[in-house]
């Protein structure tokens, strides 16, 4: 913890973020209700309209980014933070799609998730609502705009976005295209609304905006979402480290072990879902392979006593090393006797995102899956996968790593809530 001295706040800014804040929120709370009256088909077809205008403003939007990329450079931001950052026409058009992917998937506004009748008469029935006002604060990926904005009108919610500074161009670009689309169908403009400063009081006025804002979804780096839990007076739906675990069984396919590792951890080193933690069984056969992928792929590896002697390429892993999420060619690698030595690995470092398991071993399959506690388990199959498009739910908001409300990749389900309906004939309570 630091022990510089904090600067002083300043009451007057304070005063002015707070205002901004409870105006914002009225306006998005207003638009809201707008946006609750709006069918199906309207929604989908303003989704629809957001994303051709987001196609339409590609020159503006990609200027705007070549900015933030620049800026972002001379700042000496990390490599992995420039790629999550960098937009070109095809991440762009991938954006566009997501949009139009989140107008496609069905209206979960309505569903009714139970239904029955009770022995006073009353038919019970509970349905699907939406949230409300969901304020976003996000770092570095100007995607997150995009997302949020989609999936939040589709289940009937406004949005109030804070994205990270090192990305304000590139938010403001895209907030101004999508609006533009949204409101041509008929929603108002301030279901969608772009937190118009980057003081960071702004944020603090956000988490204390309890009754304005009904839940807070923080989508960054640990330090962010560990002040938005410790600051937070409104409800979190929180997404810690992605410190992901691939296990190669013994009875692992050594071909496949190769291919799915090296995706897992080199596909995109900055993902939330890449590998950051390799377990090779002491009695899995063809470890040198896995290494050799690695390594020659540029990734730096850190293991323990018997990983390095699997090749003097691999240097000593601190005891930090298995509890960081490196988002960069960096892997930690351990050598693990069996399943239980595995499980018990990951039970003490993984936090909770996304672990797999390969093996040809249907027994040792299903026994990770059923005793791995961590949002999103895995079976042949590279970590990388731990995304909402990929699960079909056209994109996400992030991967929720708690045990309430929502886990995993979060969609539209996750953004909504449920109210019960009773209908009665007369009944009095005896």
């Amino acid at each position: 913890m630091s022990t510089q001295p904090q600067p002083p706040i300043d009451r007057e800014t304070l005063a002015d973020c707070e205002t901004l804040v409870a105006d914002l929120a009225r306006a998005g709370r207003a638009a809201q209700r707008v946006l609750a009256r709006m069918d199906d088909a309207a929604k989908a077809q303003a989704l629809r309209s957001a994303a051709a205008a987001l196609r339409r403003n590609a020159p503006a939007v990609l200027a705007a980014n070549a900015q933030d990329i620049a800026a972002g450079e001379a700042r000496g931001l990390p490599p992995a933070m420039l790629d999550r950052l960098r937009l070109d026409d095809g991440r762009l058009e991938g954006m566009a799609a997501a949009v139009e992917a989140v107008a496609a998937l069905p209206d979960p506004v309505g569903e009714v998730i139970s239904r029955s009748t009770v022995p006073s008469g009353l038919d019970l029935a509970r349905v699907r609502i939406p949230i409300g006002l969901i304020g976003i604060i996000y770092e570095s990926r100007p995607n997150v705009t995009a997302d949020a904005a989609a999936l939040c009108v589709r289940a009937g919610n406004a949005v109030l976005l804070r994205g990270g500074s090192e990305a304000v161009r590139s938010n403001r670009a895209i907030n101004a295209a999508l609006t533009e689309g949204l409101a041509a169908a008929g929603v108002p403009a301030e279901a969608v609304q772009l937190m118009p400063t980057q003081d960071r009081e702004a944020v603090g006025a956000m988490l204390r905006a309890a009754g304005l804002i009904d839940m807070i979804v923080p989508r960054g780096g640990k330090g962010l979402v560990e002040r938005v839990q410790n600051d937070a007076r409104v409800p979190v739906l929180a997404h810690l480290d992605g410190i992901c675990h691939t296990y190669v069984h013994s009875a692992a396919e050594p071909e496949m072990a190769r291919s799915v590792a090296l995706n897992a951890k080199m596909r995109r080193t900055g993902i939330c879902g890449a590998m950051e933690t390799l377990l090779l069984d002491a009695n899995f056969p063809a470890p040198h392979a896995i290494v050799d992928a690695l390594l020659d792929a540029g990734c730096e590896l850190r293991g323990d006593l018997r990983a390095q002697a699997i090749d003097p390429r691999i240097a000593p892993a601190s005891a930090n090393d298995w509890d960081t999420e490196y988002l960069d060619a960096v892997l930690s690698v351990a050598v693990v006797d069996g399943l239980d030595a595995a499980l018990d690995h990951i039970a003490r470092h993984s936090s909770g995102h996304t672990d797999a398991i390969l093996t040809a071993d249907a027994a040792a399959a299903e026994r990770f899956l059923a005793e791995v506690d961590s949002a999103i388990v895995m079976v042949n199959a590279s970590t990388q996968f731990a995304d909402g498009g990929e699960f079909g739910l056209g994109a996400e908001i992030g991967i929720a790593t708690g045990r309430l409300h929502a886990r995993g990749p979060v969609a539209l389900e996750g953004l909504t809530t449920y109210k019960w309906q009773v209908r009665g004939t007369g009944q009095g309570r005896p």
